[in-house]
Formats: structure tokens, sequence, C-alpha cells
């Protein structure tokens, strides 16, 4: 089978394509013949500095959308050639994917398999971020980093959706101030001025709940961006800075708060968990109510062309990787 591998850290010319046998599942997991690969952030970390990569070589990837190859001992409720959409803790750039049955989704009704490669993580992100961990409540105000991003394209819809009061997102040019406004942003900022933006917007207060994913002097601000009692909930450190620290001195005087959130470590820890905030998700996209727009789509071979315009800083919404766009 096809995949694309990189041996070495490095840029995006490290992805090469290579010839690999087709993995089989053992008991607990499925194989998926593969469909479309959503690509993310995440992935060009794996690539460049070698996050979440247990050895090399390494085939990163990780969500996707396909077909039902085979399924191990014990798995229940899948079956050959159901289309599926899945998390995988990589391995994704690939003809064949074998993942757990626990992070494996039946793509929802009138979901067709380009759209579901950009359900299984981005979604119940955003669902997790505004619900589960973030406690929104009707009437407050929210703030997100990389508005027009994959997971910022959808949080302001989600948001919207729960009643809340204001929604307002960083980016990091004009344009994306645009288009963040048309996924349901009252207003977006420029990364540069983002804090005293958020201040005049709210009239000194600062905002109830943060999204915030670039952490080093972004989390600092996004956190002096809250209001009293304020929350804020980190889920990466796109910036590359040093991990940030928080303590006493910042939390205390104000009564804020600071939470941490990853999707891949819940699919490792929680699974169950992930299957009850995915199913509502999920429940968001299927009736309309939230739009995520593929904005780019690259074939497999051209893996590293996607890493580069996501790279960039110029993209928007979701990338997507077409693998076998027949199935």
């Amino acid at each position: 089978m096809r995949a694309i591998r990189f041996d070495e850290y490095g840029g995006p010319e490290v992805l090469r394509s290579v010839e690999l046998g087709v993995p089989e599942p053992g008991a607990g997991e499925v194989s998926i013949e593969v469909a479309y690969v959503g690509v993310n952030f995440a992935d060009l970390q794996a690539r460049s500095v070698g996050y979440r990569v247990p050895a090399l070589p390494y085939v990163p990837g990780l969500e996707l959308s396909g077909r039902v190859r085979a399924v191990g001992a014990g798995v229940e409720g899948l079956s050959v050639g159901q289309a599926v959409a899945a998390i995988s803790d990589g391995g994704a750039y690939a003809e064949v994917v074998v993942v757990s049955a626990a992070t494996v989704f039946p793509v929802p009704d009138g979901v067709d398999l380009r759209t579901a490669a950009t359900l299984p993580t981005v979604l119940p992100t955003a669902y997790a971020l505004l619900h589960t961990v973030g406690r929104l409540q009707p009437g407050e105000t929210v703030l997100v980093q990389a508005a027009a991003g994959g997971v910022g394209t959808v949080a302001a819809q989600i948001a919207k959706l729960a009643g809340a009061g204001g929604v307002y997102g960083v980016v990091s040019s004009p344009a994306k101030a645009d288009y963040a406004r048309e996924y349901g942003y009252d207003d977006a900022f420029l990364a540069e001025s983002f804090d005293a933006d958020v201040r005049a917007v709210t009239g000194g207060r600062g905002v109830d709940l943060a999204l915030e994913s670039i952490g080093g002097d972004t989390f600092r601000r996004t956190l002096e961006s809250l209001d009293r009692f304020g929350r804020l909930v980190s889920f990466g450190n796109a910036g590359g800075e040093a991990p940030w620290q928080v303590g006493a001195p910042e939390l205390f005087p104000q009564g804020r708060s600071v939470a941490g959130f990853s999707i891949l470590g819940l699919s490792a820890s929680a699974p169950d968990v992930l299957r009850e905030i995915s199913s509502h998700a999920f429940d968001l996209a299927t009736s309309g109510k939230v739009r995520l727009p593929i904005t780019a789509e690259f074939p497999l071979a051209e893996a590293a062309d996607a890493h580069r315009l996501m790279a960039g800083r110029s993209s928007t919404g979701k990338l997507v990787l077409a693998v076998n766009s027949q199935l």
C-alpha cells in the first residue's frame, strides 16, 4: 500500500511516498481503507519536532474517513464495508490504517466521506472546549485564538448555538478576520492588538471564557484578557514556545482559572467519554447547524504541499488529503 512517511525530523521535504505492507487488525482493532485524511497542525509538529512520535520512521495522520476493511476479535457494531470516520494515533497518511475500534465512528446519514474526514477531531474538540471543559453559560462572552482555523471555524458557531452573549476571534490577517466573521464571530481582532481590542469591546471587563492554542506570550495575554472569575482552556502550543506556567499570582487576585484539553489524550484515557462528546458534536453537523468548510484538498502524494500551506498560516477552515475518493 502507499503511505507518506518521514524517516527524520525536518521541513515538509522529509515527507516521502513509500510502499508498505497492508496492516491487519488485532483484537479490539479495525482496519480501514482510507478515503480522506484531515490535516492537522499536530501533523506538522510531529514531522518537525517529533510531537507524539514514539519512534522513527513514522507515518503521520490523526483523523480519517473510509470504509471498514476488516475487524479484529471482540469488535462489535462495525462491519466490513461500513462507512466510518476515525481518530488514529498516527498512521492515517496511508491507503489502509489500523485503529482502535473505540475511536471509530459510523458516518452519520447524509454525510459524505470527504466531509466525514473533518469530523473526528475538530468538532468534538470545539464542543468539549466550550461545553465539557469550558462550561459555557448563556449570555457569557468568549474569545477564541486561531479563529480562522479548523477548531476556530466551528467554535463560534457552537458558542452562538449555546447562547453566548458575544464571541470574538483572534487572527493573523485582515483576510482571516473577514473569514471569521462569516462563521459566527461578532468581531475578529489581529494578534498584535487583541488584548486591547477585547478590553475595548467588553467595556474594560474582559471575556468570561477563552480558548487558547498558541501558548507562550499569547497564553499570558489571553489570560489577562479574562474578566473576574474568567476561565481559560488551553488546547495546544502552536507557537512552539516553552510550556506555559501559571500560579497563584496570576489566578488568585481575580479568581481566574485555567484548564487543559487534548482530544488525543481523551481518546486514549476515556474513549467512552469521547464517544459521548462526539455524538453531541456530530449531531450539530448532521443537523446543518454547524458548517466546517474544506478549503483545500491535496492528493496523498502531495502531503508536503498541504503542510507548506498550513505552515504558511494563510489557510483557513479545513485541509484534507484525498487517498481514495472512489470508496
